[in-house]
């Protein structure tokens, strides 16, 4: 035990079984302050990221329970143990928000979302999460606060019975597509050709009126260039 916190097996012992795992009485009986709003939170945290099965989202709260950060991302699929997520969150943490370390206590509430497949309620992973997300916000100065299981039926927030229909684990695929709605639209792709057109246009406007003030009678060099240029169009059609 290190600063009150059980590490549990040594990391390179080899196993091939999570060996830092909390079940659920345990994590239930921790104390994990409750979400204020679960319902928009969840919703909140859904649009933020879209999780597909297999996400992981760590998201940070303030003093008054608003989001101020959150990161998304897959771990591989052959880290399956406790310490291996704890690495992972405290890495996204770390470029997200800064540490509370300095503080006599937490202010800020550190919570984990996980989307996976299969049935609802706790597993073994979501064991192991739950171990990774209590050390994790030890070592950041944060409190640790709820896990959130995201599956295909829907949500759960993990020890304190809440949950509901959607979003779900499948809900990502309903999320906006930024594709073509990122394009200029059609009329800022015109404006230049009809910027060039009005352009021509006014100078061509410009050239008529110069023309009109200009007199009649035609300077000497260009009744030369008619005379000059006659006996040549009558030979071509003779």
């Amino acid at each position: 035990m290190i600063n009150g916190i059980d590490r549990g097996q040594n990391p390179f012992s080899g196993s091939p079984e999570p060996r830092r795992v909390l079940d659920l009485e345990t994590w239930t009986a921790s104390g994990i302050p409750l979400l204020r709003d679960p319902r928009e939170f969840v919703l909140e945290l859904h649009q933020h990221h879209l999780p597909q099965p297999g996400t992981v989202v760590v998201a940070v709260l303030d003093a008054l329970h608003r989001l101020v950060a959150s990161a998304s991302f897959t771990p591989w699929p052959h880290d399956t143990d406790g310490w291996q997520h704890r690495n992972a969150l405290l890495t996204h943490l770390r470029r997200i928000i800064p540490h509370d370390l300095r503080r006599s206590e937490p202010t800020r509430t550190a919570v984990l979302l996980r989307c996976r497949d299969g049935a609802p309620g706790w597993t073994e992973q979501d064991g192991a999460w739950m171990w990774a997300l209590r050390d994790a916000s030890a070592l950041h100065g944060l409190r640790c606060g709820a896990y959130i299981g995201l599956t295909p039926a829907g949500w759960q927030v993990l020890g304190d019975g809440r949950g509901g229909r959607n979003p779900h684990a499948g809900s990502w695929a309903d999320g906006p597509v930024h594709t073509v709605t990122e394009l200029p639209p059609r009329s800022a792709l015109d404006a230049p050709r009809n910027h060039r057109t009005r352009q021509q246009t006014a100078d061509q406007a410009e050239r008529g009126e110069d023309a009109a003030r200009s007199p009649k009678s035609e300077p000497p060099w260009a009744a030369a260039r008619v005379a000059a240029a006659e006996p040549t169009r009558r030979t071509g059609t003779g």
